[in-house]
Parts: C-alpha cells; sequence; structure tokens
C-alpha cells in the first residue's frame, strides 16, 4: 500500500474559491466588506513574508486589507492603544498580530488585548473557551485546517480512534477539542500524547486518524503506525540546503517509511501549512457576517 496524498494546495484553493463567492454575496447583499488588518512589529524576515502572504490573499479574495507596520521600538502602551484603535473601527472585522513581538512586549497582554469578535486567529481566552464548550466563533487556525483536510479527503472522523502527538496551544489541545465536540466533522475519541507520555508507539498504532506536531524531525516512524493510518503531519523542520540553496524541509513524521503503511498522508511542505491562511480568511468573513448579524 502507498497512501494517497492528502494535497493541502489543492484543499486551500478549493475553499478560497469558496470564500470569494462568499464575499461577493455579503458585498451585494448586505453591503459589507470583510475588513482584516495585520499588524507587524520590526523587521523580522520570516514574519514579514507570513503577513505578506496573509495580505495578498486578503486582497484576492476582495477584503479590505491593512497592513499596519510598526518600528521595533514602539512600546507596549503604543500597541495596546493601537489595537484599541482598530477594536473600535467598524471596517475591520479581524485583527492579527503577527508574532513573535519584540522581548519589551508581552505577548500575552497583546493578545488578550484583541476583541475577541475580531479574534480572527483564535487565541483569545474567551475564544479559547468557547470552543472548550462546542460554541466556538472561530477556531485556531492550524487545527481548523486540520480539520478541513480530513473532512474535504472522505476521512471517517465520528467514532474514529484520533491520536494527537503534541500539546501545544495552537495545535495539539485545540484540535483535540475540536475532534471531541459532538458534532459533524468530529465526534471522535481522541488521545494526546506528549514527552511525559511513557510508551508514545503503543497510543500511536491504535490511531485510526494520527495528526502529528510534536515539533521534531521524524518523530513518528513506520513501527509506530498501524496499516491504513490516515497522518497529518503538521511539522516543518529544516534538516539542511539542496544543492541550489534552498532550504530542505521534513515533517515531524518519517514521511518515506510512514507512506507504504499509511492510507492516507499530507506531505511536507504542501500539506497542512496552506491551509492556515485560508482558516484565517475564513475566520474573517465570520466574523464580518457576525458583524452584519448574516447566520
Amino acid at each position: 500500500m502507498t497512501a494517497k496524498l492528502i494535497n493541502g494546495n489543492e484543499v486551500a484553493q478549493l475553499i478560497r474559491e469558496e470564500l470569494k463567492q462568499e464575499v461577493t454575496q455579503i458585498k451585494e447583499k448586505y453591503n459589507v466588506t470583510p475588513g482584516l488588518v495585520t499588524i507587524l512589529v520590526g523587521e523580522n524576515p520570516a514574519s514579514i513574508s507570513y503577513v505578506t502572504a496573509k495580505q495578498k490573499t486578503s486582497k484576492d479574495l476582495g477584503f479590505y486589507s491593512i497592513q499596519d507596520n510598526q518600528p521595533q521600538d514602539i512600546t507596549e502602551e503604543q500597541l495596546l492603544n493601537l489595537i484599541d484603535k482598530y477594536n473600535k473601527d467598524p471596517k475591520i472585522h479581524g485583527i492579527l498580530v503577527q508574532l513573535p513581538l519584540p522581548k519589551h512586549i508581552n505577548e500575552t497582554k497583546v493578545l488578550y488585548a484583541i476583541d475577541p469578535k475580531k479574534d480572527v486567529d483564535g487565541f483569545h481566552p474567551v475564544n479559547v473557551g468557547k470552543l472548550m464548550i462546542g460554541e466556538a466563533d472561530f477556531l485556531p487556525c492550524t487545527p481548523a485546517g486540520i480539520q478541513q483536510l480530513l473532512i474535504r479527503s472522505g476521512a471517517k472522523i465520528d467514532g474514529a480512534e484520533v491520536v494527537v502527538v503534541g500539546r501545544s496551544n495552537i495545535v495539539g489541545k485545540p484540535i483535540t477539542n475540536i475532534l471531541l465536540q459532538k458534532q459533524k466533522g468530529a465526534n471522535a475519541t481522541v488521545t494526546i500524547c506528549h514527552t511525559g507520555t511513557k510508551d508514545m508507539a503503543f497510543h500511536t498504532k491504535r490511531a485510526d486518524i494520527l495528526i502529528v506536531a510534536a515539533g521534531k524531525p521524524k518523530a513518528v516512524t513506520a513501527d509506530m503506525v498501524k496499516e491504513g493510518v490516515i497522518v497529518i503531519d503538521v511539522g516543518v523542520n529544516r534538516i539542511g540546503m539542496t544543492p541550489e540553496g534552498k532550504a530542505k524541509l521534513c515533517g515531524d513524521v518519517d514521511f518515506d517509511g510512514v507512506k507504504e503503511k499509511a492510507s492516507a498522508i499530507t506531505p511536507v511542505p504542501g500539506g497542512v501549512g496552506p491551509m492556515t491562511i485560508t482558516m484565517l480568511m475564513m475566520n474573517t468573513v465570520k466574523a464580518a457576517k457576525l458583524h452584519a448579524g448574516v447566520k
């Protein structure tokens, strides 16, 4: 058996086409244009790349977009005041502050300052709490992307044994909460593994669906999975350079070994990665609809 590839680029493009139509509809019917601001502090090259991609996508979808660049030495108070300005701006429905922030700024305080109704990253404790009780307005973007990849690749999630490797607040904990809800596209039995798990392979071998966000290259190998498993690899690790000078990437799963046993697997790159920005756009459209009173 060689696994079917779950192509994140294709799924992301499909969702973006759906969003483009939705944006046109709410513009025409409710006179509302989804508005997104991305706030960038400093000149971190990776952060510049991320916000550039987010802005390009939002403009392609027909959003009202603002890229707000701030100097590295902006004070915490100035940044909080800036967020407050966008909280009060009726044309802005989504606020994203690109992390990491300079060390003199408390990231938690900044994230908590965003209006939960404009928190399109889904990190505000109000939105985390609503996710816990099954009433989320916005799902965190990477976990939401994982769920969409599973749904749109035809995975049977209802009743499945799902094992999540990694317990971060960004991926592991939220995807666990998403997939255990008694809802469509969920209702799974979810086990979460981490650095304190005594026998990782005992759990991973039981998985019908295995989601790996361990932060370690090739942490899951072929001998740790069962035949027919569906594997979602969230990891992106640099493991050297190509002769052309490009970074060599690999996931948290030993792709070459595991693909011979899995029924479906995400590649790295081109799997989960493209979904994250797409889910940010989906959340922004949802925020605009909530603002307009559209269900």
